[in-house]
């Protein structure tokens, strides 16, 4: 019988610097959708509270030591870090091998995005602490700002390579820039 090996989206891609700005994979453990059913809110109101969350408000994210909590949509959000607990009133996936997680980090972290979202990205616009789900070029993206120079990006699984190469494409694109400036 062929044993399965369970591999990154991104194998054989290490961190990538180019231009003020680092590409890397990054892994953010298990990965749980939570939808919340009608009439479910307090129910699962209860079943985060041990971990010290809430459904977060839309276009934001909480941290609690290693668990992490993501809109993603109306009453829909990603745990992750964690394995979710028994949840009543919510419909609960494991979506761990569907979606790959990029973070790209540096003072022109924002640039490189801003070449590929259709969205205003600088820090007065798009704080640390929020989440977004925009587009990246053509591929469906959920894009959090984790620290002041740090972007996560979450691609689905099948798309981890269309959207390395695009983002290592705006980060070479800035590269040559400076080059010519300096």
């Amino acid at each position: 019988m062929p044993e399965l090996i369970a591999k990154s989206a991104l194998e054989g891609h290490g961190a990538l610097t180019l231009g003020g700005a680092t590409l890397a994979e990054v892994d953010v453990g298990p990965v749980t959708s939570v939808a919340i059913l009608p009439g479910g809110e307090k129910a699962v109101a209860k079943a985060l509270k041990p971990l010290g969350l809430a459904m977060p408000v839309p276009n934001s994210f909480a941290v609690k030591g290693a668990a992490r909590i993501i809109w993603t949509g109306r009453d829909q959000a990603f745990l992750t870090g964690v394995l979710p607990p028994m949840m009543e009133g919510a419909a609960v996936t494991d979506q761990s091998d569907g979606w790959a997680v990029l973070s790209i980090s540096g003072p022109a972290a924002v640039d490189a995005l801003m070449r590929l979202v259709p969205m205003d990205l600088r820090a007065n616009a798009f704080p640390v602490g929020r989440a977004v789900r925009a587009p990246l070029n053509h591929m469906n993206a959920v894009l959090l700002r984790t620290e002041e120079y740090t972007f996560e990006l979450w691609v689905f699984r099948s798309m981890a390579r269309t959207a390395w190469h695009e983002i290592e494409a705006a980060m070479q694109a800035l590269a040559a820039r400076a080059a010519l400036k300096a």
